[in-house]
């Protein structure tokens, strides 16, 4: 319903922030990673990407500084079991690059430094994202950028970045375009992804 709300600050507490949007204060959820970005001072303006939430007796706006951490949101309460609490959870927790290789890693002792989210809660979220990474069909050899071939490990950096993308919520062709143009071979796998970001940012 929403894509965002920009306009100006009225209020920010430890769990949502109010923002007025011609003539509408609109109360909004939030992550702790996002409400730590915004500066407590009123009348200042923000831009804040949203989700509406419904349920049968409520309805509750949900928001984050950036489309990345949007589509983690979106990703986890898709996860039976996932409610907002945990997600937001997670998301305060964890950075958006941080997120990505997690789940490409199956690192489950990240996961579970949320708070609320257990081992078991951990594996679940990794199995299903990495099933809809499955169904995205990334097949590496698809992937054109300049390596040499020799480069296995280079290959594999890149193709896991590109995935990290897709996880992130990105198409194949998004992701691949954003890592072809900032890939280097001496960065590790998680500055690459922060990099291809920043591209992405400027995309929308």
């Amino acid at each position: 319903m929403f894509s965002y709300i920009k306009g100006r600050l009225e209020c920010k507490t430890s769990t949502y922030l109010v923002v007025e949007a011609n003539g509408v204060g609109y109360k909004i959820y939030s992550a702790l990673s996002t409400l730590d970005k915004i500066s407590a001072v009123s009348n200042s303006e923000v831009k804040i990407f949203t989700y509406l939430y419904v349920r049968e007796d409520a309805m509750t706006l949900f928001g984050f500084m950036t489309q990345e951490e949007l589509n983690i949101f979106e990703l986890l309460i898709s996860i039976s079991g996932i409610g907002p609490k945990a997600a937001l959870s997670v998301i305060s927790g964890i950075p958006v690059s941080s997120f990505a290789v997690a789940v490409l890693t199956e690192d489950v002792t990240l996961f579970t430094k949320a708070q609320g989210i257990g081992k078991k809660t951990a594996q679940r979220i990794i199995l299903e994202l990495k099933d809809k990474l499955k169904k995205e069909s990334l097949v590496a050899t698809d992937i054109t950028v300049s390596l040499n071939n020799e480069q296995e490990y280079s290959a594999s950096k890149f193709a896991e970045a590109v995935s990290a993308l897709i996880v992130l919520g990105y198409s194949s062709v998004e992701a691949n375009k954003a890592v072809t143009a900032v890939y280097n071979d001496e960065d590790v796998l998680e500055d690459i992804i922060m990099k291809a970001l920043k591209i992405m940012a400027g995309t929308c």
